[in-house]
């Protein structure tokens, strides 16, 4: 290849390589990272938990609506995954008297990090390019906005009216309100942690 051709094609290999960074970076930003925590009452069996039920007093719903006779889109997309993931862990719904309640409450806040590193705060790189869309550079590092939907599940004992089980997630969502896929996302992440296993409950 002489020198002409060897000038003419190189231009379209950092195309092509702009092109795949691109598209990386960009598959990446649909798989936030979800953070989890969760704690328990050390004190209880939770393999004895054979029954659940909604707790019947949520007094309105995730996105603050008045909750009178309808759900939002947010609570249907929390209660169909919640459903879906205790129904795979054996236990079975019951409207009456369950062994726990199951109460839940979700938020969408606006947040800012600043980090050291072109990293986002869930894991991956801050919008697209060398610099990001949205992102800020300064002397500490990178700062930028992002919108972060948090879920939290309640497992409450019935018969002794006593918080058994909290789990908490948080993700990275796109929008100010959480996606059905990121629900089902945060919720199977939340709940991977329950019940409790040997190792946590000898803590």
């Amino acid at each position: 290849m002489n020198r002409i051709s060897r000038f003419l094609t190189r231009p379209l290999a950092f195309s092509m390589l702009g092109l795949g960074l691109l598209l990386g970076l960009s598959g990446c930003a649909t798989t936030a990272r979800v953070g989890v925590t969760s704690d328990f009452d050390h004190s209880v069996n939770f393999r004895a938990y054979k029954t659940w039920s909604w707790y019947p007093t949520q007094p309105v719903d995730t996105e603050g609506g008045p909750a009178k006779g309808y759900e939002s889109f947010l609570d249907k997309r929390i209660r169909t995954a919640v459903e879906q993931q205790l129904t795979q862990k054996g236990m079975v719904y019951a409207e009456r008297n369950p062994d726990v309640y199951v109460a839940y409450s979700a938020r969408v806040e606006d947040k800012q990090r600043a980090t050291g590193s072109p990293y986002g705060p869930f894991g991956y790189p801050y919008g697209y390019g060398y610099y990001g869309y949205g992102g800020l550079y300064n002397r500490g590092g990178y700062v930028t906005d992002y919108k972060a939907g948090t879920v939290i599940l309640d497992f409450v004992d019935v018969k002794r009216k006593e918080l058994a089980w909290r789990g908490q997630g948080q993700a990275q969502v796109d929008q100010q309100t959480i996606s059905e896929a990121e629900v089902q996302r945060i919720v199977t992440s939340i709940l991977g942690n329950y019940p409790p296993g040997a190792e946590q409950a000898s803590r």
